[in-house]
């Protein structure tokens, strides 16, 4: 471990908490065994104030500053992000269709001295983040705007129910709407081999809130989630703030770049690497997305 890898962890996170800068340490071990009981009873963990107190003023600040950078579209999508008029039998739940009206900052657009930028390139968050997932290591995407990005949901909007790409994702909350903005999950409401559509569709139909848990989530708080398996949405956001969280996005392996009809939707542009990695997606399952 170097200095600066022990510097980054000690400024930065709360390690009397979280000791990142003792990795698999007694310490180390219990944090990480207390996300995998998380993880594996409902998919989603939290580690509340992951970052230090004294930081998360400028943790809002830094990231309200890129907030309007951030590329805004409002679209019409569907659970899957496939195209809405992909051909499905009736009644299939990708055919129900949601405005999607968030936005989000590309990894160019954050300064390299942010402190979100610090902890996703730190290689011991990544060392935790790979323990707490289970997984023997995990890599920064090299895709160059959606390795880390920051989601800004405004007053009046919401990001509606969707599954991940990945199996796992990262991210923080740094900054709380004054209302609404709130993260509703269905934990494991799929698998690698079996869609569930009809439980899928009582959710979009709003017949399934026996299958919604909700978080309270503060600046600061680090969120570990299996997005692939579980249905997830951010609630409308209302009052006058919007709602801002980082996403620190990591893969299995190494080299990892973005389709260009998803970079090109997220960040509204695409640059050589996307045109480069064009046509070389692994898949890892079989689901419809």
């Amino acid at each position: 471990m170097s200095t600066s890898e022990a510097l980054v962890a000690e400024q930065v996170i709360d390690t009397d908490r979280y000791p990142l800068s003792e990795p698999g340490s007694a310490a180390w071990r219990e944090a990480v065994s207390a996300t995998h009981r998380e993880l594996r009873e409902s998919g989603c963990s939290v580690l509340s104030d992951f970052v230090r107190p004294a930081l998360i003023d400028a943790l809002r600040t830094e990231c309200a500053q890129v907030a309007p950078l951030a590329h805004f579209d409002v679209e019409t999508v569907n659970a899957y992000n496939i195209a809405v008029d992909t051909p499905l039998p009736e009644g299939h739940p990708g055919r129900t269709t949601m405005e999607r009206g968030n936005a989000f900052v590309a990894r160019d657009r954050i300064p390299a001295h942010y402190l979100i930028q610090q902890l996703y390139t730190s290689e011991l968050f990544q060392r935790f983040v790979a323990d707490c997932f289970e997984l023997p290591q995990v890599h920064p995407l090299a895709d160059p705007l959606s390795g880390l990005v920051l989601n800004v949901v405004s007053p009046g909007l919401s990001h509606p129910w969707h599954f991940d790409t990945n199996e796992f994702t990262v991210s923080m909350l740094t900054q709380e709407s004054e209302t609404g903005g709130v993260f509703e999950y269905c934990p494991n409401i799929r698998s690698a081999t079996a869609e569930n559509f009809d439980g899928v569709r009582a959710v979009l139909a709003g017949r399934g809130e026996h299958l919604i848990r909700r978080l309270s989530l503060r600046p600061g708080d680090l969120q570990l989630f299996k997005g692939r398996y579980s249905l997830h949405r951010v609630s409308t956001v209302d009052g006058e703030t919007a709602r801002h969280s980082a996403i620190f996005a990591y893969s299995e392996r190494p080299g990892v770049i973005g389709s260009v009809e998803r970079t090109r939707q997220l960040f509204g542009r695409v640059l050589p690497d996307h045109l480069a990695a064009a046509g070389n997606a692994v898949r890892g399952d079989q689901l419809l997305d």
